[in-house]
């Protein structure tokens, strides 16, 4: 059996049979693992079947630090090589429709029958991961700008928003205030995407919420873009403003979300620059 490291041709090759199963698992069809791993191993070099179920574990990492949707019986397998990183970014490439397909099919089932979304503690100090894991999964989101990817996905971002739009009505008919349910708006949508959040909604007690939603198939850290006219609206109206994160959207939504100050909860990198002439 080989324990060398893998050549592009077996990354490429078992990168492929990876995406094949997880269609299968995100669209609910029936595969089976066995079979795929067997499929597999005679155009390997030698490689064992424990290695190949390592090697799919390294892809759901892979996945994971790449803000994508991932195998859930994989769980998510550290120190794996750049090398395998690039042959995902290469099936990516060939396979646009991929990261075009529209997102959250399954987290979106109408307006009338949304149920409320998981709302937890946002990532802090205290809840990341060990500091080797975390890193790789950052470095993943660098280099391929995770965040801006996310942003440029309109499909993904639009039904976000529809979600925390249900998720909002759903919540202040759930406290008694069909009245304020009613008035919940979607501002993008109806107006435009100026205003610097995405969702005029309210607290139970009559208080304005405005909400801007960041939508991501990926996990909880995955970074998020954030324009100059939303930073200002959060600083000019901090008691009203809030950033509604929602994460692992095309499986089952979970979600955080950040008051002002902002760079009290997350890092604010300027990614591009004004170009003016003198």
């Amino acid at each position: 059996m080989s324990n060398g490291a893998w050549a592009d041709q077996e990354n490429d090759l078992i990168v492929a049979d990876y995406f094949a199963m997880l269609a299968d698992d995100v669209s609910g069809r029936p595969y089976n693992k066995a079979e795929h791993r067997r499929g597999l191993l005679p155009l390997l070099n030698g490689r064992s079947e424990g290695s190949v179920e390592f090697k799919h574990q390294n892809i759901s990492a892979v996945l994971k630090g790449l803000g994508e949707d991932w195998i859930p019986g994989y769980k998510p397998a550290f120190n794996f090589q750049m090398t395998l990183v690039d042959a995902v970014a290469r099936w990516l490439a060939l396979n646009p429709a991929w990261l075009g397909r529209h997102s959250g099919t399954r987290a979106t089932t109408g307006l009338a029958e949304a149920r409320p979304i998981w709302i937890g503690p946002p990532p802090t100090l205290s809840n990341q991961p060990p500091p080797q894991e975390l890193e790789q999964m950052l470095h993943i989101a660098r280099k391929f700008d995770v965040a801006a990817r996310d942003e440029r996905n309109r499909a993904l971002g639009r039904a976000g928003e529809e979600r925390v739009l249900a998720h909002e009505r759903a919540a202040l008919k759930s406290a008694g205030r069909d009245d304020l349910a009613r008035k919940v708006r979607w501002v993008s949508e109806e107006d435009g995407d100026g205003a610097g959040y995405d969702i005029a909604s309210f607290a139970p007690d009559g208080r304005p919420r405005l909400i801007e939603v960041k939508t991501t198939n990926g996990w909880e850290r995955t970074p998020f873009h954030i324009s100059r006219n939303e930073l200002a609206v959060a600083e000019e109206r901090r008691s009203e403003w809030s950033l509604f994160r929602l994460w692992n959207f095309a499986r089952e939504p979970k979600a955080f979300e950040l008051h002002p100050p902002l760079d009290a909860h997350v890092s604010l990198t300027a990614t591009s620059f004004q170009a003016s002439f003198h």
